[in-house]
């Protein structure tokens, strides 16, 4: 694992864009195509931004996955990460293909067998993820399953990870928040041959440090997993770095 520091949010979305062509780059001149997961959360807004302003990508030569949905909220819905996906990337770069999570499916087991049998056929080239205020990988809180071997699972989300998403002004009330999500599983996201971590602001700084300091791995870290993978670079601004030495 690899980390960089960054003087602000917009220079490490910049740096963070720039590797991420670089990867995809390289992938697609070996391959001719690329396997890719991209999360959808508000840390995320500036680094995709910034990855769609590089104007010589690939995208058409790409499969995009999506990391994670709630269970039950339809797509036209604020907070769907499926709306955030396709208004943020896929409308505008227009990928090959584009597998997203359909949160609202009305039996969700059968929509993780429907990911599952789509994903297995992919071997996964790349990752865009984060991490929560509370350490989660995707959706998978603490303490986070790091033997479950399924690529999607149907997962609850703790109180930390709700209110979360209700101060990122997703949600009116926290009762508002599904108590339940789709997402990649541990073991799915570090199967990447390559991964991206943006991680800015002040509220993920006790989680950067949580994760990524010390030796240790640990399911109440779930983050703390990337530092077993050979070829994952963590971005970081000023403030989520504050704790680091």
């Amino acid at each position: 694992m690899n980390i960089s520091v960054f003087s602000n949010k917009e220079a490490m979305a910049i740096a963070a864009a720039e590797k991420a062509k670089e990867i995809l780059d390289a992938v697609i001149t070996k391959k001719g195509k690329a396997s890719l997961i991209v999360a959808t959360a508000a840390s995320q807004m500036e680094f995709l931004d910034a990855l769609i302003r590089i104007n010589d990508i690939g995208w058409s030569k790409t499969t995009v996955f999506h990391l994670d949905e709630y269970v039950g909220l339809t797509e036209e819905h604020p907070a769907s990460f499926r709306k955030f996906l396709k208004e943020r990337l896929i409308n505008k770069v227009n990928p090959g293909k584009a597998h997203l999570i359909r949160g609202d499916a009305p039996d969700i087991g059968k929509e993780c067998e429907r990911l599952n049998g789509i994903i297995s056929q992919h071997k996964m080239d790349f990752a865009f993820v984060g991490i929560g205020e509370n350490g989660h990988l995707a959706f998978n809180d603490p303490p986070a399953d790091f033997d479950i071997e399924e690529p999607y699972i149907k997962v609850e989300l703790d109180e930390i990870c709700r209110k979360q998403q209700l101060g990122e002004g997703w949600f009116e009330t926290l009762k508002d928040v599904p108590q339940n999500a789709i997402s990649m599983s541990i073991k799915q996201i570090m199967k990447s041959r390559a991964i991206i971590c943006v991680v800015p602001d002040e509220r993920k700084a006790q989680a950067v440090k949580d994760c990524f300091t010390g030796e240790d791995v640990s399911p109440m870290y779930p983050a703390s997993i990337l530092k077993k993978h050979k070829h994952c670079f963590v971005f970081l601004d000023d403030k989520s770095s504050k704790y680091l030495k």
